[in-house]
């Protein structure tokens, strides 16, 4: 028995002092990493961090995260660092001026956060970066182009029809209801009639089509490994039960579009060129992406061809339901401001039923209002970007490489520096004498710099169509 107690004893000194040099330059790398992102930020005062958490236990889900954020913005103006763990730091902006400086500079998109969404739509518009970014901007614009955009009217004429169709039943009765659900469904619905042909009847088999559950389901389990930080890890997140049904439903999405493209491929067998194909019938996203060819008659690979697919679905229909349901969510809650809407909209239409393209120059006010609520409710509340090189903002600070930026559009929306009694809803900011007197980079819903004319032509008439249709509907009137 002695001798096996001196054994341990020997064994357990020899493990210490064979581990104990590792534990001592472990314990060196990890001060001088925490040393130099203090250092990194030094400059920017920010809320009280613990060493360990940092604030990840202030932004808590409880549904108060945005709050504290606007609050701390309060004692902290421009920018501040906020702490996610001893290491991870995102230098958050809520000041247009100093957003200005990073949308004006070429630094990337921040690929820690992106990488999330890159398992699921590969490296489309949204995630690429450089010179395949540009590229595949230069071939798709052709999609954006308002002759195209033009056809599709009646199609999302058509989409806010079904929806409001299911929505009458609510119309007599005086109780609230969940309304995000039918919005993005008919915006589902139309990205799919518009930008693939696909009249897939998805706002009446919500809960049966396989694809749209999977497009649901994977655009909420990136929303939750966003916001756990142990689902950061691919190891664990690989391991867990969301694990299994993001790749589960990531199959479902990839069969749905590789057949969608088999089938496309195979009716442009007899047609390869878009003049004679826009001749017998309106050109859509898909056509264009398969024919689009540049100075070297080089098309997109089918991998890029599948990721440019899954990305406009994802990025299409996702952030317009959102923009589009806060938007009735602003004129339902101000009837007064949704009167004058309607009584605009008629006025347009004349007897009409539904917009010509040339009409929607003519509704400033309604203009006002979806610019209003999008201020309040950005649908994209925050982009991040990382920093190559240091970088000196307006008033002389500097960040050194390396630095996590998060822009916060949600912050610089309701930065009461900029806009008065920035939390009720006025219309009337948007007049162009009182645009005139902010800053260029106060109204930020779409980004900017050259990926914001993409997202404008897009999302302006996404949500400028249904609001149109409810308004004229006698659903809004009642």
């Amino acid at each position: 028995m002695t001798s096996y107690f001196h054994f341990f004893c020997h064994l357990s000194l020899f493990s210490f002092n064979h581990w104990f040099p590792i534990y001592n330059i472990v314990l060196f790398v990890l001060i001088v990493m925490r040393r130099a992102a203090l250092r990194g930020v030094e400059s920017f005062p920010g809320p009280p961090a613990h060493w360990l958490f940092g604030n990840a236990k202030q932004l808590k889900q409880d549904g108060k995260a945005f709050d504290r954020t606007l609050k701390w913005g309060e004692s902290y103006p421009y920018a501040f660092p906020l702490w996610f763990g001893p290491f991870i730091c995102l230098f958050n902006i809520h000041h247009p001026d100093y957003v200005k400086t990073l949308f004006e500079s070429t630094v990337p998109k921040d690929t820690f956060i992106f990488s999330f969404l890159e398992q699921w739509i590969g490296e489309g518009l949204l995630v690429s970066q450089g010179q395949k970014w540009f590229r595949h901007r230069r071939l798709l614009t052709p999609g954006f182009h308002f002759d195209v955009l033009k056809p599709y009217i009646n199609l999302m004429s058509d989409s806010t029809k079904t929806m409001l169709d299911k929505l009458e039943k609510y119309a007599s009765g005086n109780e609230s209801f969940e309304l995000f659900e039918p919005v993005s469904l008919m915006s589902l619905d139309t990205i799919l009639k518009c930008a693939f042909s696909d009249n897939s009847n998805c706002q009446a088999e919500s809960g049966r089509n396989t694809y749209i559950q999977a497009v649901y389901d994977l655009s909420n389990l990136i929303s939750l490994r966003l916001r756990m930080f142990p689902y950061h890890s691919d190891f664990l997140f690989y391991i867990s039960p969301h694990g299994f049904r993001f790749r589960k439903a990531r199959r479902v999405a990839y069969r749905h579009t590789v057949e969608v493209l088999r089938k496309r491929k195979e009716a442009l067998k007899e047609e390869n060129e878009l003049d004679r194909i826009g001749a017998k019938r309106n050109l859509d996203f898909l056509d264009i992406l398969l024919l689009a060819r540049d100075e070297k008659q080089q098309g997109l690979a089918d991998e890029d061809i599948r990721a440019e697919v899954d990305t406009f679905m994802f990025e299409g229909h996702d952030t317009t339901a959102s923009g589009l349901s806060f938007i009735l969510y602003s004129l339902a809650c101000h009837p007064e401001h949704q009167k004058l809407c309607r009584e605009e909209i008629l006025q347009t239409l004349d007897g009409k039923d539904t917009f010509a393209w040339e009409d929607l120059s003519k509704m400033p006010y309604t203009t006002m209002c979806i610019k209003e609520s999008l201020r309040l409710y950005p649908p994209v509340p925050a982009t991040s970007r990382v920093t190559t090189k240091p970088m000196t903002f307006c008033d002389g600070r500097t960040l050194p490489k390396g630095c996590h930026l998060l822009a916060s559009v949600f912050g610089i929306h309701r930065n009461a520096a900029i806009w008065e009694n920035p939390h009720v809803f006025d219309p009337l900011r948007f007049l162009p004498e009182n645009v005139s007197k902010r800053p260029p980079h106060a109204f930020v819903p779409f980004g900017a710099g050259p990926r914001y004319s993409l997202r404008l032509s897009c999302s302006s008439n996404c949500l400028f169509f249904p609001i149109q249709k409810l308004h004229w509907s006698e659903l809004c009137h009642e």
